[in-house]
């Protein structure tokens, strides 16, 4: 059922994660996971305009979508994101990080709220960077610490999407699926 469009969005809430599995041929997900406490999120765009000038003008140009570039802030990184994606060994019963260790390309999902309804949002295909780490003494009030993931979300090799959201004729049975398993444009999402 439609809803009337949004006006105007806000916020950020239920960001999740979902490994990647590339088999040579398409990527596959595994089911989402919620990674509470996110703060921030900027997407910015990647790719730069191919311009090819003749006859004394600008002859030719598009648009070269190479994706975005961005940073998710988040109140802590959960044990379970650290071990799945960073790749932290927490064999012995303390986490350890290994200079040898693969960190895995995931699908990012979130939603903004909006005056009529949330977009749920998906990048496809992110790359992330280590998190960098700190703390600094208490004083006569307690600052709350974060943690910044900074990421690519390129297209996808095989079908070249980036990312997707819900908009106001995306139907109740995906909208309310979402979070249940990456939408790779089916009627309802499917897990990998």
């Amino acid at each position: 059922m439609a809803t009337s469009e949004n006006k105007v969005t806000f916020g950020l809430k239920n960001t999740h994660y979902a490994v990647i599995t590339d088999d040579g041929t398409k990527l596959s997900y595994g089911t989402p996971a919620a990674l509470p406490g996110s703060t921030e999120l900027t997407l910015d765009a990647s790719g730069d305009a191919i311009e090819f000038f003749a006859d004394d003008v600008k002859y030719y140009s598009a648009d070269n979508n190479q994706g975005y570039t961005g940073k998710l802030t988040i109140a802590k990184l959960t044990e379970a994101f650290e071990k799945e994606v960073l790749g932290i060994d927490d064999s012995d019963g303390v986490s350890t990080e290994n200079a040898s260790a693969k960190i895995k390309r995931i699908a990012l999902m979130f939603e903004f709220d909006g005056d009529q309804k949330a977009t749920r949002h998906l990048l496809f295909n992110v790359s992330l960077s280590r998190p960098g780490d700190g703390s600094k003494s208490k004083e006569d009030k307690v600052d709350v610490n974060t943690q910044e993931l900074e990421f690519t979300a390129a297209p996808d090799p095989y079908t070249s999407d980036v990312k997707t959201k819900t908009n106001s004729t995306t139907t109740e049975d995906v909208y309310n699926a979402w979070y249940d398993a990456v939408f790779t444009g089916t009627s309802a999402p499917v897990a990998g």
